[in-house]
């Protein structure tokens, strides 16, 4: 990075700082204007971000409005609608004063201030504008930074950016490692991140060193459980809808699968019978792109360690960076493919007999992003949420709950820590400060 860009860089910060402390920001009408202009600019940009969605990560124009954009317009919109409500101080019970006189508690809601927002490449638009408008609704300002292994989306939303926002408010800035370096080094009043653990301790070092809160939003090796009384069928479709979205690169994708061994051999069957109907055609294309020909070596790492494993798909082009939906099935905790998230479309089979062995072995490891039960008996879904944790849980289904908001999004322990979507967001990017009055 040369003299001129870490100027700019510094420059922008401190416009920032300079604008927050007008406190227009703090304006809720301020906040839902610029809000509603950024949905304009946004939806007039549909058709640039599913070009560059497509060309980036070879995402369907269907898939890419699906799960991208209509994602943060939702969003967007819930946020709007319920702002005004969410903003008013909150009363609380007071304890009795001392002197006996009257006291008044409220909770007060405020912006923490200037907020650096990092991105990630596996859903550039979505988990790059979530967090975004999370951040505006509560009153701070934001420089994000996009990621560098999505470029052409990247462009795209500095356009998007720089068409709806003064740079003193909502700045983009470009770059890799060493933009990413010099922007920790600055004392953000908040840090949102999304993306792999690893570069989650780095980050979170960096905010420890100046006492920044943050939030990171990581990752792991989601577990599904599929039960003896599991409906087979439902179970498949909805797996496979989990897994192979985006090219498996989806940070609460199911990572691997214990099921029964009653019903193993029928889900198997019933699997690849579901994985041929669904791509006739073999296309490695379908299901989207790897994001670099270094993520194709890692996966295809995997399957060179245990070949005799890959029961259904297993092809792939590295210069495409096209890799087909692979199952591989016998696959015990010592493969290669079960020591770390494998954020592609590999999806690993295990037999259990005992839930509590197979809960144990899920208990032993780091704590998953997401856990996915299949089963019709609800009592033992619920036994399974009870002796086990995770970021977030769904019965019956897989990555639903991400696009609710609804319902709080985020991690717990090597996952990653806080939450956000719809009120959580404005809570996330919120102080809380607590008022005591006597009168």
């Amino acid at each position: 990075m040369n003299k001129e860009s870490e100027q700019k860089i510094r420059y922008i910060f401190q416009k920032q700082k300079a604008f927050f402390k007008t406190n227009q920001t703090k304006d809720i009408e301020f906040r839902k204007a610029q809000l509603r202009h950024f949905r304009t600019v946004f939806v007039n940009y549909t058709d640039a971000l599913c070009e560059a969605l497509d060309i980036d990560l070879g995402k369907s124009r269907k898939e890419a409005e699906y799960v991208e954009i209509q994602i943060v317009l939702s969003e967007l919109d819930y946020l709007l609608e319920n702002i005004d409500a969410w903003a008013v101080p909150t009363p609380v019970e007071s304890k009795p004063h001392p002197s006996g006189a009257k006291v008044v508690s409220k909770i007060m809601y405020e912006p923490y201030g200037v907020n650096y927002i990092i991105g990630p490449f596996n859903y550039p638009v979505q988990l790059t504008f979530s967090p975004l408008i999370g951040a505006l609704i509560a009153g701070n300002t934001a420089i994000i930074k996009p990621s560098e292994n999505t470029p052409h989306v990247a462009q795209v939303l500095e356009n998007i950016v720089k068409e709806s926002f003064d740079e003193s408010y909502v700045a983009v800035v470009q770059g890799a490692i060493e933009e990413n370096t010099l922007l920790l080094s600055l004392p953000f009043d908040y840090i949102f991140f999304t993306g792999s653990p690893n570069v989650g301790k780095i980050v979170m070092k960096a905010a420890a060193e100046q006492l920044i809160p943050l939030t990171l939003e990581l990752g792991g090796k989601s577990p599904t459980i599929v039960h003896s009384d599991a409906d087979l069928d439902k179970a498949v479709a909805r797996i496979s809808y989990g897994k192979w979205i985006n090219c498996g690169q989806t940070c609460v994708a199911p990572d691997y699968i214990y099921v029964h061994e009653s019903v193993k051999e029928d889900f198997i069957k019933k699997f690849k019978a579901y994985l041929k109907e669904s791509y006739p055609d073999g296309s490695l294309g379908k299901i989207g792109k790897i994001v670099n020909k270094q993520q194709i070596k890692n996966l295809a790492g995997y399957l060179e360690a245990a070949p005799e494993k890959i029961v259904y798909g297993g092809r792939y082009d590295p210069e495409t960076r096209h890799f087909e939906a692979t199952l591989m099935d016998q696959v015990n905790w010592d493969d290669k493919v079960m020591q770390q998230e494998i954020f592609g479309p590999i999806l690993p089979v295990m037999a259990y007999s005992d839930i509590n062995e197979a809960l144990e072995e899920i208990n032993n490891r780091p704590k998953p992003l997401a856990l996915y039960v299949f089963t019709e008996n609800q009592e033992f879904a619920q036994d399974v949420l009870n002796r086990t944790t995770s970021g977030d849980a769904e019965i019956n289904s897989a990555i639903i709950h991400v696009g609710s908001h609804y319902l709080p999004f985020g991690g717990v322990g090597t996952s990653g820590m806080g939450k956000y979507h719809g009120k959580f967001s404005f809570e996330n990017f919120s102080h809380s400060r607590s008022v005591l009055q006597v009168i």
